[in-house]
């Protein structure tokens, strides 16, 4: 089938400590930390890299400060990643790793690695939720969520320039198996790993009209996830990028906070799932951002209650 999804990503940084108190506080595990390097785990077993040092051997970083340097694909069968590795190759260098990684570079510029997917099972228990008609939890009040911990990575946007984005798009279209399912011919292309049901996987996103990270999708259980994750990362001091609510591309309904490895993160519930008879849609205009999204006048002047 080819590539399943996100194994790992490697961000370039400047501060260390700052990094991995955010992934922290956002609810990854930490399971590897130098002087100059940590590692983090999603509890499907994708992997996160902070180095302030980078491997000099990664492509150049595409943007000044810290940023991510590259996204290394799990592939499901040997033959298939073999078949992707050649395919990526045809007019550029591809470096074997001993860990089995095969690095390669992308039109932007961004690093692009394949290996062997080893997805790690995990439990997935989304809160029941009752409603008229289905009920679902009887007798069960509900607690706090005592610690929201991320599922996986599910996507990641990349902001890449206008000119060339049609040979951006046709590396990862053509020669890594992704399928477009929503083009916004303003904004980018949203685009599916062929063993992923998720209805995107990656954006490349050229509205910026500039290379640089745009956002990795964190997936968790559930929408009280969503809520309750930002809201941990606000008590601990870290900036909320957007207002809750759900997107129109997609549906999830999602969470954004800026983060100090570059770009932003996202936690992210409830998205879409498509299989091939899900149709490409072409928007010659951009659709609303977002379904809807949390507005509030409670901290408006008003008489006392």
């Amino acid at each position: 089938m080819g590539i399943q999804r996100i194994e790992s990503v490697t961000y370039s940084i400047d501060d260390l400590g700052e990094c991995v108190r955010f992934f922290e506080d956002f609810g990854l595990f930490l399971v590897e930390k130098t002087r100059e390097h940590a590692v983090f785990e999603t509890l499907t077993g994708q992997t996160l890299h902070l180095d302030t040092g980078a491997d000099p051997r990664l492509p150049a970083p595409v943007e000044a400060g810290p940023t991510l340097r590259e996204v290394v694909w799990g592939v499901d069968t040997r033959e298939e990643l073999e078949r992707l590795v050649a395919a990526a190759g045809q007019d550029r260098a591809v470096r074997a790793s001993a860990d089995g990684v095969h690095h390669t570079v992308d039109e932007t510029g961004f690093g692009v690695g394949l290996s062997l997917a080893r997805p790690r099972p995990a439990v997935v228990t989304p809160r029941p939720v009752n409603a008229l008609g289905s009920l679902r939890r009887w007798n069960t009040p509900l607690e706090p969520i005592e610690r929201v911990r991320p599922l996986r990575m599910c996507h990641v946007a990349l902001n890449i320039p206008k000119p060339g984005k049609e040979a951006a798009v046709a590396f990862y279209t053509r020669r890594l198996g992704f399928r477009p399912t929503d083009v916004v011919e303003p904004m980018g292309v949203f685009m599916q790993a062929p063993g992923d049901d998720d209805q995107h996987t990656m954006l490349l996103c050229h509205r910026p009209d500039k290379a640089g990270v745009n956002h990795i999708a964190y997936e968790v259980p559930g929408f009280d996830d969503v809520i309750e994750g930002g809201n941990h990362m606000i008590e601990r001091g870290w900036r909320e990028a957007r207002r809750l609510g759900r997107h129109t591309v997609g549906s999830n309904v999602f969470r954004f906070v800026h983060a100090p490895c570059g770009g932003r993160v996202e936690y992210a519930a409830d998205m879409d799932r498509v299989d091939d008879s899900y149709e490409t849609r072409v928007h010659e205009t951009t659709p609303p951002h977002h379904i809807w999204a949390l507005r509030s006048n409670r901290d408006q002047d008003a008489p006392a209650s």
